[in-house]
């Protein structure tokens, strides 16, 4: 151990009010975050400014982030921003043979520390992060190709809210279990059998973090920080087009360990070489004992497949789908669901792709409306929203990869468009490539048509499936959600009988649902401390963003008894 800079008292002090409230937050599932979503509240207190966060984030570019690790074999890099800036920022590779004995080397003294000193120093690293919202949000742009609000917000203080959310879940595990107790058993004449035994939350070891490309500190910070609150080190492997939010959260997490005394290589990380395919060597390793992953069902399915010796924990591949069977807010309706499909050209794991509406039309406050004019209505409502190109680029974003760019030209070829995307300027980064949603009529009746809906299509691309009748359209979201896995559901009604039909098949499918949302709160969006961001009950994840089956395979406890 280093000399302590932050003493335990000091960080005790300073975070178990947050903690305290975080706990809390977590019993009531009421609103609660400790982090400002508005660029303004930023600039006192240490934390930085709109204009220092960017000039911080400008001069990263063309550096190495050097963090000071055991076992760096070479310099890697190459992340271009999907908004065309070559970023030119090179990280440590890593020799696993001698990283990883060095971060196994720290744990004693870490899961020795306890649960509520690992626990604050996971808060200070979260309030270095906080203070830096600003330069983090430009590497989330820059990498995730996010528009900058949403980077700021969804890299920033929603992303630190599920690290701390983490935490707070690690800590109510940790503690439901008291240290020590004493045991004493009556013999009736004789002498009680009598015992002292101590319970120690014991890490299982070394974790790793496999970051995602569309949201790397949004996806990365639950596991890494539940990990690390619960004693185990925690290797940090970037997607290789995202690696600087999570390097420099590596980089925060490295100082604040050395200053509180810990060894820092308790946090690492390692980037690879082009087609290196580091994840899939680093996930069969003995030493690696927790593996998180968001990405690809392939990949997800290989690990949990193979790397047998760890606690695997992911989040892949769903279908989302949107069953309208009536609405008393049709405007609404609409306005919901188009800011829905076109928030960050659909490249989220909570987008809507299916829209499951009756031939017969829908309900709605004036009378029915048919499943041609619904499309239509809702195709006008996204055209309306994305009108505008300034407003469009600001809820568009930019493209993260290629792949979306061919998803979103082949979806055309699917069936009849009912809106066609359009590709917008960025005045300010030319190089980027904007496209506004496609939308696409398909038949549910026709198999043809349930390959196309009845599969992922990654991007702002969404199918409007007619189907025969409601009770089809609830069977059709069964199946889907069965086989293929859903992250969100969302359902419009206003009959008592068929919303309890959409809910039964949630519970019994452990998908989670949305119902009659028409204002500002969205079906692909959720709330750290409140909402549950997956079930781990359906294909599309094993593994909910934040309850208590997230930590609790994290650590055993293990008993020591003693004669009395």
């Amino acid at each position: 151990m280093t000399a302590a800079a932050l003493s335990a008292n000091e960080l005790i002090a300073q975070h178990r009010p947050t903690l305290d409230q975080a706990l809390e937050a977590i019993h009531t599932r009421a609103y609660w975050s400790p982090h400002p979503e508005h660029p303004k509240a930023y600039g006192e207190n240490g934390s930085l400014d709109a204009a220092a966060g960017k000039a911080a984030f400008d001069a990263l570019l063309g550096t190495r982030v050097d963090l000071g690790q055991p076992g760096t074999d070479d310099w890697v890099g190459g992340e271009v921003s999907p908004y065309g800036v070559e970023l030119g920022v090179s990280y440590p590779h890593a020799d696993v043979d001698v990283l990883l004995p060095a971060m196994k080397a720290g744990q004693r003294a870490w899961r020795d520390a306890g649960p509520e000193l690992r626990a604050v120093v996971c808060l200070e690293i979260l309030k270095r992060i906080s203070d830096r919202t600003h330069e983090f949000a430009h590497a989330v742009m820059h990498t995730s190709g996010q528009a900058f609000m949403m980077a700021f917000q969804a890299g920033g203080p929603h992303a630190q809210d599920r690290g701390m959310e983490a935490v707070a879940y690690a800590y109510a595990e940790q503690v439901r279990t008291p240290e020590s107790a004493d045991w004493s058993k009556p013999q009736g004449k004789r002498d009680p059998l009598a015992l002292s035994k101590r319970f120690t939350a014991a890490p299982r070891g070394v974790a790793l973090v496999i970051g995602c490309n569309t949201f790397p500190t949004w996806n990365g910070y639950p596991g890494l920080f539940a990990s690390l609150a619960t004693g185990n080190a925690v290797l940090v492997k970037p997607h290789p087009r995202a690696v600087l939010p999570l390097a420099l959260t590596v980089a925060v997490a490295r100082d604040v360990l050395t200053e509180a005394g810990f060894d820092p290589n308790l946090v690492a990380l390692t980037g690879e070489r082009d087609g290196e395919g580091i994840a899939r060597t680093l996930a069969t390793r003995p030493e690696i004992r927790i593996i998180d992953y968001t990405g690809s069902t392939g990949f997800g399915d290989w690990l949990e497949a193979n790397a047998r010796q760890a606690q695997v924990y992911t989040e892949k591949a769903g279908v989302n789908t949107v069953v309208l069977e009536s609405t008393d807010n049709y405007k609404g309706m609409l306005s919901n669901l188009a800011f829905s499909l076109s928030l960050y050209s659909g490249q989220m794991c909570t987008t809507p792709q299916n829209l499951l509406i009756p031939r017969d039309g829908i309900g709605t406050e004036d009378g029915v409306r048919t499943f041609d004019e619904v499309v239509a209505d809702l195709a006008s409502a996204v055209s309306g929203l994305l009108g505008d190109d300034a407003r469009a680029n600001a809820l568009l974003g930019a493209l993260v990869n290629p792949d979306v760019k061919t998803r979103l030209e082949a979806a055309a070829g699917l069936g009849e468009v009912a809106l066609a995307s359009r590709e917008i300027t960025n005045p300010e980064f030319p190089d980027a490539v904007v496209r506004t949603p496609v939308m696409v009529k398909l038949d549910g009746a026709k198999p043809d048509d349930e390959a196309a809906y009845m599969s992922e299509c990654f991007g702002p691309v969404s199918f409007a499936v007619a189907v025969d009748s409601a009770t089809d359209a609830v069977e059709l979201l069964r199946r889907t959600v069965r086989e293929k896995g859903a992250m969100t559901v969302g359902a419009y009604t206003t009959d008592e009988q068929f919303e309890e039909a959409v809910e039964e098949v949630c519970l019994e499918e452990s998908a989670q649902l949305s119902l009659n949302l028409t204002g500002g709160v969205y079906v692909n969006q959720t709330a750290a401390f409140s909402d549950f961001h997956g079930s781990g009950g359906n294909p599309a994840a094993n593994a909910a963003l934040t309850d208590a089956a997230f930590v609790a395979n994290r650590f055993r406890f293990v008993e020591v008894r003693r004669q009395a």
